[in-house]
Protein backbone atom coordinates (compact mmCIF):
# COMPACT_ATOMS: atom_id res chain seq x y z
CA UNK A 1 0.00 0.00 0.00
CA UNK A 2 2.76 2.44 1.05
CA UNK A 3 4.82 1.51 -2.00
CA UNK A 4 1.87 2.27 -4.26
CA UNK A 5 1.39 5.65 -2.62
CA UNK A 6 5.06 6.50 -3.03
CA UNK A 7 4.93 5.63 -6.73
CA UNK A 8 1.77 7.71 -7.18
CA UNK A 9 3.35 10.65 -5.36
CA UNK A 10 6.52 10.35 -7.44
CA UNK A 11 4.47 10.21 -10.63
CA UNK A 12 2.42 13.23 -9.62
CA UNK A 13 5.56 15.23 -8.84
CA UNK A 14 7.09 14.26 -12.19
CA UNK A 15 3.98 15.28 -14.11
CA UNK A 16 3.88 18.56 -12.19
CA UNK A 17 7.51 19.30 -13.11
CA UNK A 18 6.81 18.53 -16.76
CA UNK A 19 3.77 20.82 -16.75
CA UNK A 20 5.78 23.65 -15.17
CA UNK A 21 8.59 23.18 -17.70
CA UNK A 22 6.12 23.38 -20.59
CA UNK A 23 4.62 26.57 -19.20
CA UNK A 24 8.09 28.13 -18.93
CA UNK A 25 8.89 27.14 -22.52
CA UNK A 26 5.63 28.40 -23.97
CA UNK A 27 6.12 31.76 -22.29
CA UNK A 28 9.38 32.20 -24.21
CA UNK A 29 8.39 31.16 -27.73
CA UNK A 30 6.08 32.23 -30.50
CA UNK A 31 4.30 29.02 -31.53
CA UNK A 32 3.44 30.37 -34.98
CA UNK A 33 7.11 31.03 -35.72
CA UNK A 34 8.06 27.63 -34.34
CA UNK A 35 5.51 26.02 -36.65
CA UNK A 36 7.01 27.93 -39.56
CA UNK A 37 10.49 26.62 -38.72
CA UNK A 38 9.18 23.05 -38.49
CA UNK A 39 7.29 23.36 -41.77
CA UNK A 40 10.54 24.11 -43.60
CA UNK A 41 12.38 21.03 -42.34
CA UNK A 42 14.33 19.21 -45.08
CA UNK A 43 13.44 15.47 -45.26
CA UNK A 44 16.92 14.35 -46.31
CA UNK A 45 18.54 15.75 -43.17
CA UNK A 46 15.76 14.27 -41.05
CA UNK A 47 16.47 10.85 -42.56
CA UNK A 48 20.16 11.23 -41.67
CA UNK A 49 19.18 12.17 -38.11
CA UNK A 50 17.05 9.05 -37.78
CA UNK A 51 19.88 6.87 -39.14
CA UNK A 52 22.29 8.07 -36.46
CA UNK A 53 19.65 7.78 -33.74
CA UNK A 54 19.18 4.14 -34.75
CA UNK A 55 22.94 3.67 -34.62
CA UNK A 56 22.94 5.14 -31.11
CA UNK A 57 20.23 2.73 -29.90
CA UNK A 58 22.05 -0.21 -31.52
CA UNK A 59 25.28 0.64 -29.73
CA UNK A 60 23.42 0.89 -26.43
CA UNK A 61 21.93 -2.56 -26.93
CA UNK A 62 25.37 -3.98 -27.66
CA UNK A 63 26.77 -2.23 -24.59
CA UNK A 64 24.19 -3.83 -22.30
CA UNK A 65 24.83 -7.25 -23.82
CA UNK A 66 28.55 -6.85 -23.07
CA UNK A 67 27.75 -5.95 -19.45
CA UNK A 68 25.49 -8.98 -19.13
CA UNK A 69 28.03 -11.36 -20.69
CA UNK A 70 29.90 -12.25 -17.45
CA UNK A 71 26.57 -13.26 -15.88
CA UNK A 72 24.72 -14.93 -18.73
CA UNK A 73 25.11 -14.97 -22.48
CA UNK A 74 22.02 -13.28 -23.94
CA UNK A 75 21.46 -13.08 -27.69
CA UNK A 76 21.88 -9.54 -29.05
CA UNK A 77 18.41 -9.52 -30.62
CA UNK A 78 16.85 -10.46 -27.28
CA UNK A 79 18.91 -7.85 -25.44
CA UNK A 80 17.58 -5.23 -27.87
CA UNK A 81 14.03 -6.38 -27.11
CA UNK A 82 14.43 -5.89 -23.36
CA UNK A 83 16.18 -2.54 -23.84
CA UNK A 84 13.47 -1.22 -26.15
CA UNK A 85 10.70 -2.34 -23.83
CA UNK A 86 12.42 -0.36 -21.10
CA UNK A 87 12.57 2.69 -23.36
CA UNK A 88 8.89 2.26 -24.21
CA UNK A 89 8.06 2.14 -20.49
CA UNK A 90 10.08 5.32 -19.92
CA UNK A 91 7.94 6.98 -22.61
CA UNK A 92 4.68 6.17 -20.85
CA UNK A 93 5.71 6.03 -17.18
CA UNK A 94 7.25 8.78 -15.02
CA UNK A 95 10.52 8.72 -13.04
CA UNK A 96 12.49 6.42 -15.42
CA UNK A 97 10.59 3.34 -14.24
CA UNK A 98 11.52 1.75 -17.56
CA UNK A 99 14.86 0.73 -16.03
CA UNK A 100 12.95 -1.54 -13.63
CA UNK A 101 10.73 -2.81 -16.44
CA UNK A 102 13.62 -3.96 -18.65
CA UNK A 103 15.36 -5.54 -15.65
CA UNK A 104 12.16 -7.43 -14.84
CA UNK A 105 11.62 -8.82 -18.33
CA UNK A 106 15.22 -9.80 -18.97
CA UNK A 107 15.49 -11.48 -15.59
CA UNK A 108 12.14 -13.20 -16.01
CA UNK A 109 12.72 -14.48 -19.56
CA UNK A 110 16.43 -15.31 -19.32
CA UNK A 111 16.51 -16.97 -15.90
CA UNK A 112 18.65 -14.31 -14.22
CA UNK A 113 17.87 -12.70 -10.89
CA UNK A 114 16.03 -9.43 -11.57
CA UNK A 115 18.08 -7.78 -8.85
CA UNK A 116 21.33 -8.93 -10.46
CA UNK A 117 20.08 -7.63 -13.79
CA UNK A 118 19.26 -4.29 -12.18
CA UNK A 119 22.86 -4.17 -10.96
CA UNK A 120 24.10 -4.26 -14.57
CA UNK A 121 21.68 -1.42 -15.40
CA UNK A 122 23.18 0.64 -12.56
CA UNK A 123 26.65 0.08 -14.01
CA UNK A 124 25.39 0.99 -17.49
CA UNK A 125 23.78 4.21 -16.27
CA UNK A 126 26.91 5.16 -14.31
CA UNK A 127 29.18 4.68 -17.33
CA UNK A 128 26.72 6.44 -19.62
CA UNK A 129 26.38 9.44 -17.31
CA UNK A 130 30.13 9.76 -16.82
CA UNK A 131 30.79 9.80 -20.58
CA UNK A 132 27.88 12.18 -21.20
CA UNK A 133 29.07 14.66 -18.57
CA UNK A 134 32.61 14.47 -19.92
CA UNK A 135 31.33 15.43 -23.39
CA UNK A 136 29.24 18.28 -21.96
CA UNK A 137 32.18 19.54 -19.89
CA UNK A 138 34.47 19.53 -22.92
CA UNK A 139 31.82 21.39 -24.93
CA UNK A 140 31.43 24.20 -22.39
CA UNK A 141 35.22 24.58 -22.26
CA UNK A 142 35.49 24.82 -26.05
CA UNK A 143 32.55 27.23 -26.30
CA UNK A 144 33.55 29.11 -23.12
CA UNK A 145 29.98 28.89 -21.88
CA UNK A 146 29.08 30.40 -18.51
CA UNK A 147 25.94 30.92 -16.50
CA UNK A 148 23.13 28.49 -15.70
CA UNK A 149 24.01 25.94 -18.39
CA UNK A 150 27.65 25.75 -17.28
CA UNK A 151 26.56 25.45 -13.65
CA UNK A 152 24.16 22.63 -14.53
CA UNK A 153 26.94 20.74 -16.30
CA UNK A 154 29.25 21.22 -13.30
CA UNK A 155 26.53 19.85 -11.01
CA UNK A 156 26.24 16.90 -13.39
CA UNK A 157 29.99 16.43 -13.20
CA UNK A 158 29.85 16.34 -9.41
CA UNK A 159 26.95 13.88 -9.41
CA UNK A 160 28.75 11.72 -11.95
CA UNK A 161 31.77 11.62 -9.67
CA UNK A 162 29.55 10.57 -6.77
CA UNK A 163 28.05 7.77 -8.88
CA UNK A 164 31.49 6.45 -9.78
CA UNK A 165 32.68 6.65 -6.17
CA UNK A 166 29.47 5.00 -4.96
CA UNK A 167 29.89 2.15 -7.43
CA UNK A 168 33.50 1.69 -6.34
CA UNK A 169 32.52 1.62 -2.67
CA UNK A 170 29.77 -0.93 -3.37
CA UNK A 171 32.30 -3.23 -5.03
CA UNK A 172 34.79 -3.14 -2.14
CA UNK A 173 32.33 -2.66 0.73
CA UNK A 174 32.91 -6.19 2.02
CA UNK A 175 36.62 -5.38 2.52
CA UNK A 176 36.14 -2.11 4.40
CA UNK A 177 36.71 -1.84 8.19
CA UNK A 178 33.61 -2.89 10.08
CA UNK A 179 32.14 -4.68 7.07
CA UNK A 180 31.93 -7.94 9.02
CA UNK A 181 29.72 -6.40 11.68
CA UNK A 182 27.44 -4.84 9.07
CA UNK A 183 27.13 -8.17 7.25
CA UNK A 184 26.30 -9.89 10.52
CA UNK A 185 23.55 -7.37 11.27
CA UNK A 186 22.10 -7.59 7.76
CA UNK A 187 22.25 -11.37 8.03
CA UNK A 188 19.41 -11.19 10.55
CA UNK A 189 17.14 -10.42 7.60
CA UNK A 190 17.84 -13.20 5.07
CA UNK A 191 15.76 -11.61 2.31
CA UNK A 192 17.62 -8.29 2.55
CA UNK A 193 20.95 -10.10 2.66
CA UNK A 194 20.03 -12.11 -0.45
CA UNK A 195 18.89 -9.02 -2.36
CA UNK A 196 22.14 -7.25 -1.50
CA UNK A 197 24.14 -10.28 -2.62
CA UNK A 198 22.33 -10.45 -5.94
CA UNK A 199 22.61 -6.72 -6.56
CA UNK A 200 26.33 -6.89 -5.95
CA UNK A 201 26.46 -9.77 -8.42
CA UNK A 202 25.29 -7.35 -11.12
CA UNK A 203 27.47 -4.47 -9.94
CA UNK A 204 30.50 -6.78 -9.98
CA UNK A 205 30.66 -6.65 -13.79
CA UNK A 206 32.29 -3.23 -13.30
CA UNK A 207 35.24 -4.94 -11.61
CA UNK A 208 36.15 -6.70 -14.87
CA UNK A 209 38.53 -4.42 -16.81
CA UNK A 210 37.64 -5.86 -20.21
CA UNK A 211 33.88 -5.62 -19.65
CA UNK A 212 34.13 -2.09 -18.25
CA UNK A 213 36.42 -1.06 -21.10
CA UNK A 214 33.94 -2.35 -23.67
CA UNK A 215 31.10 -0.44 -21.98
CA UNK A 216 33.09 2.79 -21.99
CA UNK A 217 34.20 2.28 -25.58
CA UNK A 218 30.66 1.67 -26.82
CA UNK A 219 29.47 4.75 -24.89
CA UNK A 220 32.17 6.79 -26.63
CA UNK A 221 30.69 5.62 -29.94
CA UNK A 222 27.03 6.02 -28.99
CA UNK A 223 27.15 9.63 -27.84
CA UNK A 224 28.96 10.95 -30.95
CA UNK A 225 26.15 9.30 -32.94
CA UNK A 226 23.69 11.39 -30.93
CA UNK A 227 25.77 14.51 -31.56
CA UNK A 228 25.76 13.89 -35.33
CA UNK A 229 22.00 13.25 -35.21
CA UNK A 230 21.53 16.58 -33.42
CA UNK A 231 23.66 18.40 -35.99
CA UNK A 232 21.63 16.79 -38.82
CA UNK A 233 18.39 17.89 -37.13
CA UNK A 234 19.78 21.41 -36.99
CA UNK A 235 20.68 21.33 -40.68
CA UNK A 236 17.13 20.23 -41.49
CA UNK A 237 15.83 23.59 -40.26
CA UNK A 238 18.69 25.68 -41.60
CA UNK A 239 20.67 25.77 -38.35
CA UNK A 240 24.38 25.05 -38.84
CA UNK A 241 25.72 23.88 -35.51
CA UNK A 242 29.42 23.40 -34.84
CA UNK A 243 30.48 20.08 -33.36
CA UNK A 244 30.84 21.66 -29.91
CA UNK A 245 27.41 23.32 -30.15
CA UNK A 246 25.73 20.09 -31.25
CA UNK A 247 27.53 18.22 -28.45
CA UNK A 248 26.37 20.73 -25.82
CA UNK A 249 22.78 20.64 -27.10
CA UNK A 250 22.73 16.83 -27.22
CA UNK A 251 24.39 16.40 -23.84
CA UNK A 252 22.40 19.14 -22.13
CA UNK A 253 19.02 17.85 -23.25
CA UNK A 254 20.05 14.31 -22.32
CA UNK A 255 21.10 15.42 -18.84
CA UNK A 256 17.67 17.02 -18.42
CA UNK A 257 16.12 13.54 -18.54
CA UNK A 258 17.68 12.88 -15.12
CA UNK A 259 15.27 15.45 -13.65
CA UNK A 260 12.13 13.77 -12.24
CA UNK A 261 9.47 14.42 -14.87
CA UNK A 262 6.39 13.04 -16.53
CA UNK A 263 6.29 10.32 -19.19
CA UNK A 264 8.79 10.71 -22.03
CA UNK A 265 10.59 13.61 -20.27
CA UNK A 266 8.04 15.92 -21.87
CA UNK A 267 8.72 19.55 -21.04
CA UNK A 268 12.08 19.22 -19.30
CA UNK A 269 13.75 18.17 -22.57
CA UNK A 270 12.30 21.16 -24.45
CA UNK A 271 13.10 23.61 -21.65
CA UNK A 272 16.72 22.46 -21.63
CA UNK A 273 16.86 22.87 -25.41
CA UNK A 274 15.59 26.46 -25.27
CA UNK A 275 17.96 27.32 -22.41
CA UNK A 276 20.98 25.92 -24.26
CA UNK A 277 19.87 27.63 -27.46
CA UNK A 278 19.79 30.97 -25.62
CA UNK A 279 23.39 30.47 -24.47
CA UNK A 280 24.42 29.68 -28.05
CA UNK A 281 22.61 32.72 -29.42
CA UNK A 282 19.90 30.71 -31.17
CA UNK A 283 16.39 32.21 -31.32
CA UNK A 284 14.00 30.54 -28.88
CA UNK A 285 11.65 29.41 -31.66
CA UNK A 286 14.49 27.73 -33.56
CA UNK A 287 15.95 25.97 -30.51
CA UNK A 288 12.44 24.88 -29.49
CA UNK A 289 11.86 23.47 -32.98
CA UNK A 290 15.20 21.63 -32.81
CA UNK A 291 14.33 20.13 -29.43
CA UNK A 292 10.90 19.07 -30.71
CA UNK A 293 12.36 17.37 -33.79
CA UNK A 294 15.01 15.44 -31.86
CA UNK A 295 12.69 14.53 -28.99
CA UNK A 296 9.76 13.48 -31.20
CA UNK A 297 12.02 11.31 -33.36
CA UNK A 298 13.50 9.53 -30.33
CA UNK A 299 10.03 8.94 -28.88
CA UNK A 300 8.71 7.51 -32.15
CA UNK A 301 11.73 5.23 -32.67
CA UNK A 302 11.74 3.86 -29.12
CA UNK A 303 7.95 3.58 -28.87
CA UNK A 304 7.59 1.75 -32.18
CA UNK A 305 10.57 -0.48 -31.47
CA UNK A 306 9.42 -1.06 -27.90
CA UNK A 307 5.93 -2.10 -29.03
CA UNK A 308 7.32 -4.68 -31.45
CA UNK A 309 9.78 -5.87 -28.79
CA UNK A 310 7.00 -6.24 -26.21
CA UNK A 311 4.99 -8.44 -28.56
CA UNK A 312 8.09 -10.60 -29.14
CA UNK A 313 8.83 -10.88 -25.43
CA UNK A 314 5.21 -11.67 -24.60
CA UNK A 315 5.47 -14.90 -26.59
CA UNK A 316 8.45 -16.11 -24.56
CA UNK A 317 7.90 -18.26 -21.52
CA UNK A 318 9.51 -17.22 -18.23
CA UNK A 319 12.75 -19.05 -17.52
CA UNK A 320 13.71 -20.69 -14.26
CA UNK A 321 16.24 -18.84 -12.13
CA UNK A 322 19.01 -21.24 -11.09
CA UNK A 323 20.46 -20.24 -7.69
CA UNK A 324 24.23 -20.03 -7.59
CA UNK A 325 24.57 -19.45 -11.34
CA UNK A 326 23.50 -15.85 -11.63
CA UNK A 327 26.49 -13.85 -10.46
CA UNK A 328 29.91 -13.34 -12.04
CA UNK A 329 32.93 -14.08 -9.93
CA UNK A 330 34.15 -10.95 -8.14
Amino acid sequence: MNGGRVRLARGAIGIGISALALVLVLRQVDLARTAGVLAGAIPGWLALMVAFQLADVSLRGLRWQRLLAPIRRVALSRTFDYLLVGYLANNILPARLGELVRSHYLGDREGISRTTTLGTVVVERTVDTAVLVAIASLAILVLQVRGVVASAVLVGLALSGLLVVGLGVALVAHRLPGAGRVIAVVGRWPQVHELARRLRGGLAVASRPRTLGQAIGLSLLAWPSTVVATAAAGQSIGLELTTAQAALFAAGTALSTAIPSGPGYLGTFELAGVAIGAVLGIPAETSFALALIVHASVLVITSAGGTVAFLRIWRRSPAVVVPGMIEPSA
